[in-house]
């Protein structure tokens, strides 16, 4: 009976990678997703009615704040390489804060977008920096660890959402308001929490530390030379950056869910509007529920590799489910867009899986920022593109879905040639990592 208390603790301790470190900087990512959750759902209404913008402004806003914001993932990226990776987040997390209040200061237009832009920046760096987190503490249970991750930031996102639903029930400037501080708050306290994360072994820095060393203990300068040498940059890395360029591909599935599938839903197809939010709703439900358990499918560097096959057959569903949609017919429409809502949330989760082991399997222990940095320009590119392209898409019409998901199923297979080719240039091997417990 004496001992059971310490088998429990022991339990807990490892059901979550990265030990008590790693559970708080869930809590952090719990933190973030619900204040996100909150300004997200009022952003557009805040912007029209206690700025006055109008449509076309807003939309400007977003874009180059979005664009501006694409340059965060390699600058965090990089600096992650030379200095602690929690003390980054703190400051990315204290400035998106700062930025964010910025907009309670002022209605002109110019510092509005400033505003939007210095605050997009560290956003975007904050999903390369937890990601690296998760890659340094968790060690080889990274995917297992970001896919809890990801399973806590749709729980967050849920909550905020509901609670900036019911707070909008009032729509009011000052409830507009009360939710940007709220938002603001959220940063503060993540902050806080990451301030108290022990910083994770950075090889980079361990490299750059040895340096010294190797040369007072009179080693050769040709040793000397190599130890100095500069780390490899993933500019120059041809296959990293195709990877990186089928990333941008394969990244799509959330434009797709988000973006497309309520417009396509509205202007192509028979089904109710209200079944829009729903199949969202589908979508968080089922990444909670599932994230984690397919985590295990993608644990290794070969794993993740092979997924990429059913991960193209997911896309070519869910595009199909899609042009069928567009049939005559409610019930028809209804039944193909739940289909396809369903392939392409698991072609979401499948890939999420595989992203995380590949990126971080590709990426040379002395500049693993750097590359994890490079490969965020995925989802930011994405993010600005996909919109465009997705928008073409429902203008063209019920064929363009079948193209497309063709597309995405030859990303895939470009992209399982590329790995295959630099597991046999580096074999691929990924380092244990361990993570200090104090």
């Amino acid at each position: 009976m004496t001992n059971r208390p310490t088998r429990y603790r022991s339990a807990l301790h490892h059901r979550i990678p990265g030990g008590r470190d790693g559970r708080r900087m869930l809590l952090v990512a719990l933190i973030d997703k619900i204040g996100t959750g909150l300004w997200a759902a009022s952003t557009a209404l805040y912007f029209t009615y206690v700025t006055g913008l109008g449509i076309a402004q807003i939309g400007i806003l977003v874009g180059v704040a979005g664009g501006i914001g694409i340059a965060g993932a390699p600058l965090a990226g990089r600096l992650a390489d030379r200095f602690p990776v929690t003390r980054i987040l703190i400051a990315a997390q204290l400035l998106r804060a700062a930025a964010l209040l910025a907009l309670l200061t002022t209605d002109d237009y110019i510092l509005l977008v400033l505003y939007s832009a210095l605050g997009a920046v560290p956003d975007r760096a904050t999903n390369v920096l937890t990601k690296l987190y998760a890659a340094r503490a968790a060690g080889p249970e990274r995917v297992r660890y970001q896919a809890i991750n990801r399973t806590v930031a749709n729980v967050g996102w849920a909550i905020g959402g509901l609670a900036a639903a019911a707070a909008l029930s009032a729509a009011t400037s000052t409830v507009y308001q009360l939710l940007l501080v709220g938002n603001a708050l959220s940063y503060a306290v993540m902050a806080g929490l990451t301030f108290t994360c022990a910083e994770p072994p950075a090889p980079s820095r361990v490299v750059a530390k040895s340096a010294p060393a190797s040369a007072a203990a009179g080693n050769t300068p040709e040793a000397t030379e190599a130890t100095e040498a500069s780390p490899p940059s993933p500019w120059r890395d041809r296959t990293f950056l195709a990877f990186t360029a089928t990333e941008t591909a394969l990244f799509l599935d959330d434009t797709i869910l988000q973006v497309a599938m309520p417009l396509w839903i509205v202007h192509a197809t028979d089904a109710p509007v209200g079944l829009a939010p729903l199949l969202l709703v589908l979508n968080s439900v089922l990444v909670v529920l599932f994230q984690v358990p397919l985590s295990r499918f993608g644990a290794t560097t070969s794993a993740a590799r092979r997924l990429l096959i059913p991960l193209a057959c997911l896309f070519v569903a869910g595009t199909l489910a899609l042009a069928a949609s567009a049939a005559d017919g409610r019930w028809t429409a209804v039944t193909a867009l739940v289909v396809g809502a369903v392939a392409l949330t698991f072609a979401e989760m499948v890939h999420a899986t595989a992203s995380w082991e590949l990126s971080v399997a590709l990426a040379p222990d002395d500049a693993q920022g750097a590359y994890l940095g490079v490969h965020g320009l995925a989802g930011s590119t994405q993010r600005c593109v996909g919109p465009l392209l997705l928008t073409a898409v429902i203008a063209t019409g019920p064929l363009a879905w079948p193209l497309l998901g063709a597309g995405l199923a030859a990303s895939c297979a470009v992209q399982y040639r590329l790995v295959r080719a630099k597991a046999a240039e580096r074999s691929l091997s990924v380092p244990t990592v361990t993570v200090s417990e104090h």
